[in-house]
């Protein structure tokens, strides 16, 4: 490959030796030409080459320009990459090839291509911009839709557009190029992104489907009777790929570290020495997980690598013919109702468990086991879940509000972030102070944000030296984002674990701890010289805890029992785990509060997986902005009383009764009403008759009569009833409250002076009297008002009268003299011609004594002589 000036450098790598065996050395032609509109997607599946190719012939095209940047979702898979790279290239870590990771870089000035995890880049992004010094950008592993990954999209994206000479290539193993080719097209129209692809180089692979008789999970996680299975498949499955192919290596796919732990135990148990038995993932040191991924030595025994989805797509692991997959894997959850966070285990997508099986098939026919059912793989879901779907969106608001782009807005990513997800997030950041109140960046929130740590946790390793001292803060922020399980969920035992801990794990919570105390104090030059509080021990590690989750401050519940129940500051309810040093506590400072069942929910729902004591001066200091005194005043029953509360969020710290203010009394009044609705008043005839007649009006002309619906009076409550609600809260009985004369404030004028005339009280008969007349309730659409009355109270009445001038007749309910019913009429013309003869007939014999003219219609009842049958 040549640079676009046609002169090759003399320093160029030599592509056709490092790509010789790769199937993407084929498809590079094909990117050289993408990339004269200086961005391209790559497809590909994993072990075709594309992150060996791709960044050295960057560097061949970009590199006079400056450094070659590649991104790798995972620290082990970018020293993997740079590893491998400088090894085909001939040249040495921190050479022309290098890395960076969190605390550890290999690379120099004469660096070309650079390695670095998705943190790494987002970082430098917020520091510089412009990325001065950066000829091109690898976005390796974009189908994976890590959090990080996905800002790196759309930002990069907006780089590219104010920097012509930038180039970007987005790399997928799956079939969603196109979503990243329009997100790095040409914004001026030009269309997206060219796609290059490689064709698939598996051999073929053998699946077989061995499920567990048991279910994988259950209430404390994965089973560990399914762990046993699969350690029994992978052993088992193993020996017979040996038995005809000694050079075969295995890979079992598990969701977790500890989950690989016990996998790994089991197969040392069983095999012994015949087989070296590793681990891969997060928490095994670099050493180790390097050695897991470079392959077989000659003389070395057979190997089983035992691992998390890291070795899923971005590493390739050299070796392997048979893959036995556990198909779980963890994914981030958020529960805004509880307000907890964590990883959850679950089904692997199936674009996953492909992905996996094709580890298999990389250099010969292979095989796979996957230890569950073709209906579980049938009802996985097709691709991974996006994480800024499902995870907690803290750290990537921040990041975003540095950018320019508080809460992501006018920002192209390949999904919008869930709307409350970010509204929360951004709350989250206004309480540490971090943004404004219009979302943009503090020069507060610019200090989190260079901390590689959540927001929370970098506010406590700034502002904790102040509780605690700076190293401790350090060691509390380290132990809380490792992936140490606090024993007990005892956080101050883990440290005194740690700090006597001479393996792999306890250097690297030490390393990790040094590294984020020097951070702080590049941040505060002043840290070192602020002293400690008087606070110790478990104490002054709850008072980090706390100043990093004031949400998560914890009360014991009084009469809990056993081990005891906590209420967070948040709303949520948790239970140590049984047994734990933690209950006897009053307060606690929670790291780390999650879902679980049984004895250490302590029934509620949650456990608390890691804590520390707290005092109760420090909880009220660390989250000091849910402080809140109020006076609370409630009207039950008829009678108003009022409480004097002092609450740390859902905390409640004191209660005392008071006197209410007046007020007061009038809102809590008011709140009744609200919620137990104007039955909780006391409605005379009176009233309920003349607020179903302005009801009437309003359905039947509607404004300016008022809509004196239950809602629209509670609407304007103060409006019409403000007076008696002082009264009621001064302390008169709901009995008393006539509640007439309030609607008359409905009343509109002059219109009103028409209310009697529209819609009248009542009706007189020809008999003489005055009916009431019953119109429908409030909300009672197309009822008629109606008239009861004895039939022979009408005689003399034609016609049937009409209100409202004419528009709505009125609906006579006709009663004998004994005021039971005779007829139902709207027409009182047509019944007298027609129904009233079949009526009369019937009823002069029973009630001789009363009127039954001929002709009902044509004089008063009053003038009628009797007649007789």
């Amino acid at each position: 490959m040549i640079p676009p000036d046609g002169n090759p450098a003399a320093d160029a790598f030599n592509l056709a030796a490092i790509g010789a065996g790769l199937a993407f050395e084929a498809s590079l032609p094909a990117l050289q030409q993408a990339l004269e509109c200086g961005a391209a997607v790559v497809q590909a599946p994993p072990g075709t080459g594309k992150t060996t190719l791709v960044p050295p012939l960057l560097a061949n095209l970009y590199g006079r320009s400056g450094r070659i940047i590649v991104t790798q979702p995972r620290r082990v898979a970018a020293r993997a990459a740079a590893r491998r790279l400088s090894a085909l290239d001939g040249s040495g870590v921190a050479g022309r090839v290098g890395y960076t990771v969190r605390g550890e870089r290999q690379a120099g000035p004469d660096t070309r291509v650079e390695f670095v995890t998705p943190g790494i880049l987002l970082r430098r992004l917020l520091a510089d911009p412009g990325l001065d010094g950066t000829a091109a950008v690898v976005l390796d592993e974009v189908h994976e839709r890590g959090l990080e990954t996905d800002l790196l999209v759309g930002m990069i994206a907006e780089v590219r557009a104010l920097r012509g000479d930038l180039a970007v290539v987005a790399m997928s193993a799956t079939l969603d190029a196109p979503r990243f080719a329009a997100l790095l097209g040409d914004r001026d129209g030009g269309g997206p992104a060219p796609v290059v692809g490689c064709p698939s180089v598996n051999y073929p692979l053998e699946a077989q489907w061995l499920p567990a008789p048991a279910a994988r999970l259950d209430t404390r996680g994965v089973a560990p009777a399914f762990l046993d299975h699969v350690a029994a498949v992978a052993a088992d499955a193993h020996a017979r790929a040996l038995a005809g192919d000694n050079a075969v290596d295995a890979l079992v796919f598990l969701p977790g570290a500890r989950e690989v732990s016990h996998v790994a135990a089991a197969l040392r148990g069983r095999l012994g020495r015949r087989v070296d038995v590793l681990e891969l993932h997060g928490q095994v040191p670099a050493a180790d997980q390097d050695r897991a991924v470079s392959g077989r030595s000659p003389g070395d025994p057979p190997r089983i690598i035992v691992s998390t989805d890291l070795a899923e797509s971005s590493l390739t692991v050299p070796g392997v013919r048979l893959v036995v997959d556990s198909g779980l894997t963890r994914e981030p959850r958020r529960d805004s109702g509880r307000g907890m966070s964590g990883l959850v285990t679950v089904s692997c997508s199936r674009a996953s468990s492909d992905q996996r099986a094709g580890r298999a098939a990389r250099q010969g026919p292979g095989r796979v086991v996957r230890c569950y059912s073709q209906q579980a793989y049938g009802a996985a879901p097709a691709h991974v879940t996006p994480e800024i779907n499902v995870a907690d969106l803290t750290g990537a608001a921040l990041t975003l509000a540095c950018w320019g782009a508080p809460g992501g807005k006018g920002l192209a990513l390949p999904d919008e972030p869930p709307r409350l997800a970010m509204d929360e997030a951004v709350e989250v950041l206004r309480e540490l102070g971090a943004v404004s109140d219009d979302g943009q960046v503090t020069p507060a929130g610019r200090s989190l944000a260079a901390i590689p740590a959540d927001p929370r946790l970098a506010r406590a390793l700034l502002d904790g030296g102040a509780s605690a001292g700076r190293q401790l803060a350090a060691e509390v922020v380290a132990a809380v984002s490792g992936d140490q399980r606090a024993p007990g969920g005892d956080l101050p035992r883990l440290l005194a674990q740690l700090r006597t801990d001479k393996s792999p794990a306890g250097k690297r919570w030490a390393d990790e701890s040094r590294r984020l105390a020097a951070l702080a104090r590049r941040q505060d030059a002043d840290a070192a010289s602020v002293p400690a509080s008087s606070a110790g021990g478990s104490e002054a590690v709850g008072a980090v805890v706390a100043l990093a989750f004031p949400d998560r401050v914890a009360h014991r519940v009084p009469g809990s029992g056993g081990a005891g129940q906590y209420l967070l500051a948040s709303g949520t309810r948790a239970g140590p785990p049984a047994g734990s040093t933690l209950s006897g506590h009053e307060w606690l400072a929670v790291a780390e509060v999650s879902r679980a069942g049984g004895r250490d929910a302590a029934g509620t729902g949650a456990v608390i997986r890691s804590a520390a004591a707290l005092t109760p001066a420090m909880a009220e200091t660390a989250a000091s902005h849910l402080l809140a005194d109020t006076v609370e005043a409630e009207f039950t029953g008829g009678r108003l009383s009022a409480r004097r509360t002092r609450r740390l969020g859902s905390i409640v710290l004191s209660e005392t009764p008071v006197r209410p203010t007046a007020g007061q009394g009038k809102q809590a009044v008011a709140a009744a009403l609200q919620t137990g609705g104007l039955a909780a008043l006391s409605w005379s005839t009176a009233a309920a008759s003349f607020r179903r007649r302005l009801a009437f009006l309003h359905r039947e002309l509607g404004e300016p009569w008022p809509d004196v619906s239950d809602r629209a009076l509670l609407d304007r409550l103060d409006e019409w009833l403000g007076p008696e609600l002082e009264a009621l809260a001064a302390g008169k009985p709901v009995g008393s409250v006539d509640l007439a004369d309030p609607l008359r404030r409905l009343l509109p004028w002059p219109e009103a002076a028409r209310l009697g005339e529209l819609a009248p009280e009542n009706l007189e008969v020809p008999s003489g009297s005055r009916v009431r007349i019953d119109y429908p309730e409030p909300g009672d659409e197309g009822a008629p008002p109606v008239v009861a009355v004895k039939l022979q109270e009408c005689f003399g009445l034609a016609q049937s009268p009409r209100l409202v001038d004419g528009r709505v007749p009125v609906l006579f309910h006709l009663l004998s003299p004994a005021r039971r019913p005779l007829a139902v009429t709207d027409d009182l013309t047509s019944f007298w011609s027609g129904p009233y003869t079949q009526v009369r007939g019937e009823m002069r014999g029973r009630y001789p004594k009363h009127p039954w003219p001929e002709d009902p219609w044509s004089a008063p009842a009053t003038a009628r002589t009797k007649q007789r049958r």
